[in-house]
């Protein structure tokens, strides 16, 4: 039957001249349709659609290429079928010979029909919808048949059109094209091709692993001669890339994103670094360094430009970043150097050589390229400004761990043999640690004429969809640098669509969503939203319509946890691995139950921790935190630790405060709250400073201490007048319970980055707000410690905002009976029938899934000296 569907096909061409396949190959057919993209420059370019059907590939000449893009509709002109084995050819067709020219395997996959009907009933309606799997293009399509005109009446003319999915791209859909010019079979360009060099092409593989044919077809010349000729002499000879001129800008190979790194051999893994990519190009003893985008950013690198004249000609792949004290990438800094100018301690990762000398050499293998880039930066001498980015051949597994317990933003993997291929591929992958992620900013929002958040959405197909609001890592310099560029890009609408999209609030000013910004974040809430997301710093050199949603890894070597999923234990010598931490004892009680009759364990401990983490950790992360710890459950002996001591784990940050004698305790990571469940830590409580600045107050915490008698709903009601009182000296508050029988109201202040609040000041503020309170109902509240007098009264503890004071973490579990957990409350939560003991260890990692309490608290930083200025003029007044 095939060969009957061929009979055009042979007419057309006499195969003792051209290269191309006669179809006398038999082809044994996958259990899936193939499809090919076929680049053909011919009497004029234009790319050949080649859909697997009937033992045959069906056919049409795509006359601009396709598109991406749903609203462009590329003409198809429908030609003869083709053999299967020409899913494999690549070369030259001589001239004189129909469709004489050189023949690229641009793309190539599997393919389905959609729809109820079959692809043979589509195809003779002429409404023919399928789905394309391939390297390149992904998602759904329709060839639509036009009403031929007379002059075209031999032809069948069909327009191609992509369907709007998640991997539609509005307005430049043809960039897939440009971006994407090298072969995906052998990595080779159009004139290398054409001259009969490179590498010889992959062949197709059939799923079960078994090649379908030869990637060349020919017989008595070009590759397959030549392979035959090497085979018979038994030497084989280094594939040599096409001599070619340095090009002026190669579109960079991008990655995939996976949760985990591939696990197969054969794949090389380095550290992802966080900074900008960019390509160096060094001709003469000049460099020019270009972004992604193929923007000139030489002036902005001076330092490592001149650096790089020392190098040979060469096309060079890599990253330029700003390391921290510890030698590792700091986007933050980054951004800083970039806008104040300083950029001489920036520092070049060298990962990738594109060309050597006027060699591509693209279509070699990556392990060749790395071997041939590491020789001329190992010459370079002692300049630090330009470094070669070592790889590990070990599990990526391994190698992601490592780099998450280093708080490394994640590795990349690459296919050890595969060529350097414009575009994202599927033979490099990235995979993160940190729950980083690039959003698009759609908005900002203000409080008194003050800058207070970013609205930023992703992409998800047809959708602009909102992810939530930005609210902390905003210096006063990152501020002034950034609102001129929100503000030149304000508009009257929002662009947020789909479902969740945010409506016009006061203070809430919209903009053309074309900035995009670097964040970090503690996780996503149940209706996916960022929690607590921060501000690094914009990306300018990614656009706006390739920021899609990504879910990092976590630490673990699992996915990132969302709360109420925890991993499975992995047990190994009767030790239990939480977040890459070993557990002992881990079936040891800490408490006898949490008021379910269940004993809960030190592997329940990690657990939760690992479950709760993301969320916590931007609550102590930067502060000195002590700990109370109970190895032996809370029926045993307790013990207060601040400082370290011996056999401490280096998970855990040890940080030298003023007047200090010995390092204090501090838990920056996710993986430091597994180490600290591992010596029984039951309790967390972190000073309450600006995080990285001990010396300087960061929020307050007002702690509502019940006395006997006192019952509950009065617990309630001061929270709520506590409340009131900060919202009239222009603060904002969150209330949590306290895992005992009390509240705390929590006010997170803005602080300056040479601010002059002291902690006596905090403390004083902090103690005349409950003053006031306590006189206007001396009969409920006091502010004495002695507990003769707090019967039937509440102690309004001010005492948490010192200097070295403590107060416990939100989620912080207690080491009290019913394994309670200090747990965070929405406004409207915190009512007369609050039950504190409802919030245990087994039902708040399921509760914070689905709660959207403190969400805002990022938006909620106010100044603390303005506040003291009106509660002076109040308390003016009251006297």
């Amino acid at each position: 039957m095939a060969n009957d569907k061929l009979s055009t096909y042979k007419a057309k061409r006499d195969f003792d001249k051209t290269r191309e396949p006669s179809g006398k190959e038999a082809i044994r057919r996958s259990n899936r349709r193939r499809f090919v993209i076929q680049k053909h420059d011919a009497t004029r370019l234009h790319y050949d659609l080649r859909l697997e059907l009937d033992g045959v590939f069906k056919s049409w000449a795509v006359t601009r290429g396709p598109s991406l893009d749903p609203h462009d509709k590329r003409l198809a002109v429908e030609v003869e079928d083709h053999p299967l084995d020409y899913g494999d050819f690549e070369g030259t067709i001589p001239k004189g010979q129909y469709g004489g020219g050189t023949v690229m395997l641009w793309d190539r996959g599997y393919w389905e029909p959609e729809g109820k009907k079959s692809p043979e009933q589509a195809l003779a309606k002429g409404d023919f919808k399928f789905t394309l799997d391939g390297e390149r293009l992904r998602g759904s399509f329709v060839l639509v048949r036009m009403a031929n005109d007379r002059e075209r009446s031999k032809r069948t003319n069909w327009l191609l059109i992509k369907h709007r999915d998640e991997y539609a791209v509005e307005k430049n859909g043809a960039a897939v094209l440009e971006e994407n010019d090298i072969s995906v079979a052998s990595g080779r360009t159009m004139s290398a091709i054409a001259a009969g060099k490179g590498r010889k092409p992959k062949p197709f593989m059939l799923q079960g692993g078994k090649v379908e044919a030869d990637a060349v077809w020919d017989s008595r010349t070009g590759l397959a001669a030549e392979e035959r000729k090497e085979k018979a002499t038994a030497k084989k000879k280094p594939d040599i890339a096409a001599a070619a001129d340095l090009p002026d800008f190669i579109s960079p190979q991008l990655c995939q994103t996976l949760a985990r790194p591939p696990s197969g051999i054969g794949w090389l893994h380095e550290i992802k670094f966080d900074g900008y990519r960019i390509q160096m190009r060094v001709l003469n003893g000049e460099a020019t360094l270009k972004t992604r985008k193929g923007l000139d950013w030489t002036a902005k690198y001076p330092a490592i430009a001149h650096a790089a004249g020392d190098l040979p000609d060469a096309i060079i792949d890599g990253e330029i970043c700003a390391l921290d004290e510890n030698g590792a990438p700091d986007f933050a800094a980054l951004q800083a150097a970039l806008s104040e100018g300083k950029t001489d301690d920036l520092v070049y990762f060298a990962f990738d050589l594109l060309f050597d000398g006027g060699e591509d050499l693209r279509a070699m293998p990556l392990s060749e390229r790395k071997a041939r880039l590491q020789r001329p930066l190992s010459e370079v001498g002692d300049d630090a400004r330009i470094r070669f980015v070592e790889h590990f051949e070990t599990g990526g597994e391994a190698v992601l761990r490592s780099a998450c317990r280093l708080s490394l933003e994640g590795i990349v993997s690459k296919q050890a043999d595969a060529p350097y291929a414009s575009g994202r591929t599927e033979t490099w992958a990235k995979s993160k640690c940190r729950a980083g992620h690039e959003v698009v900013i759609g908005g900002y929002s203000t409080s008194n004429g003050k800058f207070r958040s970013l609205l930023v959405g992703v992409n998800r197909g047809d959708h602009f969809v909102y992810v939530g609001r930005v609210g902390t890592g905003y210096s006063a310099a990152k501020v002034k640098d950034l609102l001129p560029k929100l503000k030149a890009l304000a508009t009257a609408k929002s662009p947020f669509t789909g479902i969740g999209a945010p409506k016009k609030e006061p203070g809430v000013t919209w903009l053309k969503p074309e900035l995009v910004a670097e964040i970090e974040f503690a996780g996503w809430t149940a209706d996916g939203l960022v929690r607590q997301g921060a501000f690094k710093g914009l990306r300018e050199d990614k656009p706006a319509a390739e920021v899609e949603a990504e879910k990092p890894a976590s630490p673990t070597g699992t996915d990132m946890p969302e709360p109420e999923a925890p991993t499975k234990p992995s047990r190994h010598r009767g030790k239990v691995n939480v977040m890459g931490v070993l557990i002992s004892n881990p079936d040891k009680p800490l408490w006898p139950d949490a008021n379910d009759g269940k004993r809960v364990t030190k592997e329940d401990l990690a657990r939760y921790y690992e479950a709760v983490g993301f969320w916590l950790i931007e609550h102590i992360r930067g502060r000195p935190c002590s700990i109370i710890r109970a190895p032996d459950g809370i029926g045993g002996e307790q013990f207060f630790q601040r400082h370290a001591m011996p056999g401490t784990s280096n998970l855990l940050e040890l940080v030298k405060v003023f007047g200090g004698k010995k390092p204090y305790l501090q838990i920056d990571r996710v993986e430091g709250l597994a180490a600290v469940a591992q010596i029984g830590a039951l309790e967390l409580h972190p000073w309450n400073c600006e995080p990285g600045r001990p010396e300087v107050p960061g929020r307050l915490v007002f702690d509502l201490d019940p006395g006997p008698d006192v019952p509950f709903p009065k617990v309630v009601e001061a929270a709520k007048q506590m409340r009131d009182r900060l919202d009239d000296l222009g603060l904002v508050s969150f209330c949590k319970t306290t895992g005992g029988k009390g509240l705390h109201v929590v006010t997170p202040l803005a602080v300056a980055k040479r601010s002059k609040l002291t902690w006596p000041e905090a403390k004083g503020f902090a103690h005349d707000v409950c003053l006031q309170m306590t006189r206007d109902n001396p009969e409920l509240y006091l502010i004495k410690m002695a507990k003769n007098q707090r019967h039937g009264r509440i102690f309004l503890d001010y005492l948490r905002n010192d200097r070295m004071a403590t107060a416990v973490a939100p989620l912080s579990p207690r080491a009290r009976p019913g394994a309670t957990v200090s747990m965070p409350l929405t406004w409207t939560q915190v009512k007369a029938d609050l039950d504190p003991k409802r919030y245990t260890m087994r039902t708040v990692p399921g509760l914070l899934s689905k709660s959207a309490a403190w969400k805002d608290y990022g938006d909620g930083h106010r100044p603390l000296e303005a506040a003291i200025k009106r509660l002076a003029r109040s308390m003016k007044q009251a006297a």
